[in-house]
């Protein structure tokens, strides 16, 4: 009876160590929004830039060129659309918790995840100031992402870290097939966000809303 209460009592103390140290408010219905206003960007984009084939890549790569003020437009929409979802919803779910939303943890969230994204939109300002291997922007953006989602990981659900590593992996395969950074980018800023908020959702928001 005592060795019962001695580990119920361990346990508390590890809850209450994990809730001090990792931000576990981050929302999973988020991402599944955000999933989808990735997929309706890209869908903008794809009719914007036309199918790219595979005797077209240099073709998908000009195309590319000559929309990228439009590409910019749709890209900066969507990301302001998903972190505007991504406040509200994750707010919601702190509220909810108990958990402060600018505390400790997410403070350490905020500031591990900004560092790689800074540094991934410099590169991509340099690459448009030069105005050469514009191809490699979609790709910059996802390996840049990923990373952020790896280095954040450590203050919030390790799933995140799973999405990282994807993400990078998608970023690679990009890198190396430029004309197709569209379609990877649609799968790894939607398909993945979706599938990833749905596993979240299921994991860590239903339970909280039951």
């Amino acid at each position: 009876m005592e060795e019962n209460k001695i580990q119920q009592d361990l346990s508390s103390i590890r809850n209450m160590m994990e809730r001090s140290s990792k931000f576990i408010s981050l929302s999973g219905l988020s991402g599944i929004l955000a999933g989808v206003y990735a997929l309706i960007g890209a869908g903008v984009a794809y009719y914007l830039t036309g199918r790219p084939t595979p005797a077209g890549l240099v073709e998908g790569i000009l195309s590319i060129i000559q929309n990228i003020k439009y590409l910019i437009e749709i890209g900066f929409i969507v990301l302001v659309a998903s972190i505007a979802t991504g406040f509200i919803l994750t707010y919601r779910k702190a509220k909810r918790k108990g958990q402060s939303i600018w505390g400790k943890a997410s403070r350490a969230l905020l500031f591990n995840m900004s560092i790689p994204i800074l540094a991934g939109g410099a590169l991509v300002i340099i690459l448009l100031y030069q105005g050469g291997n514009l191809g490699l922007l979609l790709p910059t953006t996802l390996i840049f992402y990923g990373l952020a989602l790896v280095n954040a990981s450590n203050f919030t659900f390790t799933d995140v870290k799973y999405l990282g590593i994807c993400e990078i992996i998608l970023g690679l395969i990009g890198a190396c097939i430029p004309g197709y950074g569209l379609i990877l980018w649609a799968i790894g800023f939607g398909l993945l966000h979706i599938i990833y908020g749905s596993v979240m959702y299921l994991k860590y928001d239903r339970e909280s809303t039951i």
